[in-house]
C-alpha cells in the first residue's frame, strides 16, 4: 500500500503515520527524516543537502526529490510506504507518479487528508509549543504556516480527488478514533 498523508501542520500526520507504520508494516517516509538519514549516511545527495542546510538555505527541490527516490528504492519500501511531507504541491505529485513508474512500483493507492479546522490547529500547535518549549510556534507564525499550506499544498486535494484517490478523515477526536476512521477509508 502506498499512502500520501495530507494535512496542515498540526493535523496529526506524524502521529497517525506512525500508527499506520505499525499496522501495515511499511515504512513512513518523512522528507525531514529522509534528509537527515541521507546526510548521516553520507550519500551524494546527503552531502549536497548538508551543504545547503549548513548554509541555512532550503534544500533544493531536486535534492529532496532525489532523496525521496533513493528512499523509495530501498528494500523495505518495495511493498509500500507512507509519505509524509512529500509531495507538497501538484508539481511534486506529478514527479512522484513518474518516479514510482521508473522504479517499477505501483502508483499511490490513497491520499489521506486529515481535516482539522484552523482554530484547532492553532490551539494544538500553541499547546505543543508550550509543552516542548518551541519558540518558533507563535500564533502569527502558525497562521502563516497554515496560509502557506492552504496556498501550496491544499491544491493536492484536487489533484488526488481527480484520480479518485482522495479520502478525507476528520482529524479531531481521540488518536484511536481518528486511526480507526483512517483504517475504515483505506479498506
Amino acid at each position: 500500500m502506498r499512502i500520501v498523508l495530507l494535512g496542515a501542520p498540526g493535523s496529526g500526520k506524524g502521529t497517525q503515520g506512525e500508527k499506520l507504520v505499525a499496522h501495515f508494516g511499511i515504512p513512513k517516509i518523512s522528507t525531514g527524516d529522509a534528509l537527515r538519514a541521507a546526510v548521516a549516511a553520507g550519500t551524494e545527495l546527503g552531502k549536497k543537502a548538508k551543504a545547503a542546510m549548513d548554509a541555512g538555505q532550503l534544500v533544493a527541490n531536486e535534492i529532496v526529490i532525489g532523496i525521496v527516490e533513493e528512499r523509495l528504492a530501498q528494500a523495505d519500501a518495495q511493498k509500500g510506504a507512507i509519505l509524509d511531507g512529500f509531495p507538497r504541491n501538484t508539481a511534486q505529485a506529478e514527479v512522484l507518479d513518474g518516479m514510482l513508474r521508473r522504479l517499477g512500483q505501483p502508483a499511490i493507492d490513497k491520499a489521506v487528508h486529515l481535516a482539522v479546522n484552523d482554530e484547532e490547529i492553532i490551539k494544538r500547535l500553541l499547546d505543543r509549543a508550550q509543552k516542548e518549549g518551541r519558540a518558533d510556534d507563535k500564533e502569527d507564525v502558525i497562521r502563516h504556516r497554515i496560509k502557506v499550506y492552504n496556498d501550496e499544498t491544499h491544491p493536492l486535494l484536487d489533484y488526488y480527488a481527480k484520480q479518485g484517490k482522495l479520502v478525507t478523515v476528520q482529524g479531531v477526536g481521540s488518536l484511536d478514533d481518528i486511526f480507526q476512521r483512517i483504517l475504515g477509508v483505506l479498506k
